[in-house]
């Protein structure tokens, strides 16, 4: 009698068993990879929003003008900087239209920068001159999310920092801004902007 040649049931469940760990291996390195990908990106797209939102308020700084305006009965100055009771920063300023307007009534804008609701706001008033005092026409738009600090100091002639702008016996525009943005997750970014 010959025997047969072949694996034995526990031969086979071995390899089954060894087959199927390498296989729970795979996949769990599999998922890891997929999961630190999409943190990664996520953590990129956040970066970048908040680089595109500090671009654009560089932009808009400067194209600031020493341009009083009028809001119903009062005159406001060029630039306004101030602390909010919370303590984050607010601005708003005369803004150069855009070169190459077309149509009439845009050639500047009022702009502004704030913290609402941890997040950075821009807001857009409809025009230089308003009838009336106040937010009461302007629109903000959120730039980025999960902003726990905003914080604009003002450099003066004399060379101190201030919160507040305008002070007495200055130029409409400060010298430089110095920013500081404080994420929800503990970075700090800083930014310095000379004006003038």
């Amino acid at each position: 009698m010959t025997r047969a040649r072949g694996f034995t049931l526990v031969e086979v469940l071995v390899a089954l068993s060894l087959l199927a760990l390498a296989a729970v291996l795979a996949w769990r390195a599999t998922a890891a990879m997929v999961d630190g990908e999409s943190r990664l990106a996520a953590e990129a797209a956040r970066w970048r929003a908040l680089d595109a939102a500090l671009a654009r308020l560089e932009a808009d700084v400067r194209q600031a003008v020493p341009r009083a305006v009028r809001a119903g009965d009062a005159l406001e100055p060029a630039w306004i900087g101030a602390l909010e009771p919370r303590g984050a920063s607010a601005i708003a300023f005369s803004r150069a239209g855009a070169e190459l307007a077309d149509e009439p009534g845009i050639a500047g804008q009022r702009i502004g920068y704030r913290l609402r609701d941890a997040r950075l706001e821009v807001v857009y008033w409809p025009g230089l001159d308003r009838t009336r005092a106040g937010d009461a026409d302007a629109k903000a738009w959120p730039l980025v999310e999960g902003v726990a600090g905003f914080r604009v100091e003002h450099l003066g002639e004399r060379g101190a920092w201030r919160t507040d702008w305008p002070q007495r016996d200055e130029a409409a525009l400060p010298r430089a801004l110095r920013i500081v943005v404080t994420l929800a997750s503990g970075e700090v970014i800083e930014r310095w902007l000379a004006l003038r």
